[in-house]
């Protein structure tokens, strides 16, 4: 009897699966309507799939956006990186370029000025409260430098020495306001005409070339040089050019505006000069 009911079970499971076969082969069937249950079971699992399927491609794509979005932000970096990198060479470049242009242009000057003893340095403090009065160079007295030397870049005079320390010296430049700052000067022509270095118009950023005799015709875009009479400073050095020239308020001597041939603003490698041959210190 047990036995009976074992096949009899085993015979339910049999037909069980086959009957679910046949009904799953039924539905199946593309070319059959579906039945009411069928379609409530296939309208339920598309909408079911819709709900969750667009918000998951929504959530996919925000990710794959955020990931793009990140690998631009890196490559950019790397390119800003990059480009930092070429500008900083690029400048470095052509520091290095103007600074071997004003050493090559300081040996010219200096084979020029063989009958002299000079001696290179370089500007190391440059106080902005004093910026058109003074400079401190990286020469003093161990290094021969003294006292009322001329101070040259290699476009032309900016000063002279005011005080010397052993390892430094300070520069009185040509625009300081001091009223003691002048220097002996003339203008090359058939008649030279000499006068004074004395004083720096800030407005018009022009040196006050002064006591120039009335009669005297002084013109525009005439070279202004040392003249060399103190026997302290070397004759001949470039000063400036004459932008403008004006009588004085007595009618008796004249004042030439000199455009400084030397960038005032822009110092960085000079040339202290000093005469070989001994002779009297006197003012310039």
């Amino acid at each position: 009897m047990p036995q009976f009911f074992q096949n009899k079970r085993l015979m339910i499971v049999l037909a069980a699966i086959i009957l679910l076969v046949a009904l799953l082969g039924y539905s199946l069937r593309s070319n059959r309507n579906l039945s009411i249950p069928e379609q409530f079971i296939k309208d339920t699992v598309s909408l079911t799939e819709k709900v969750f399927n667009k918000p998951a491609q929504l959530i996919a794509g925000l990710f794959n956006n955020i990931a793009d979005l990140k690998d631009t932000y890196d490559e950019n970096q790397v390119l800003k990186s990059k480009l930092d990198k070429y500008v900083e060479l690029s400048v470095r470049e052509k520091a290095l370029e103007k600074e071997n242009k004003e050493l090559k242009d300081m040996i010219g000057i200096k084979k020029s000025l063989s009958d002299y003893d000079t001696f290179q340095a370089t500007v190391t403090i440059r106080d902005p409260d004093k910026w058109q009065q003074i400079i401190t160079i990286d020469k003093g007295s161990i290094s021969g430098i003294e006292k009322e030397m001329a101070v040259i870049t290699s476009k032309g005079l900016i000063g002279k020495v005011k005080n010397v320390s052993k390892f430094s010296s300070t520069v009185q430049l040509l625009s300081s306001s001091d009223r003691t700052n002048r220097i002996s000067a003339k203008i090359q022509q058939k008649d030279t005409v000499f006068g004074l270095i004395e004083g720096y118009d800030v407005e018009k950023q022009a040196l006050l070339f002064k006591r120039i005799p009335s009669n005297a015709k002084v013109k525009k875009g005439q070279i202004v040089v040392t003249s060399g009479l103190g026997g302290v400073f070397p004759a001949n050095l470039p000063i400036g050019k004459v932008e403008e020239v004006v009588p004085d308020e007595h009618g008796l001597t004249q004042t030439a505006y000199i455009k400084p041939q030397a960038d005032f603003n822009d110092i960085n490698h000079v040339l202290a000069v000093k005469r070989s041959i001994d002779q009297p210190q006197k003012g310039e």
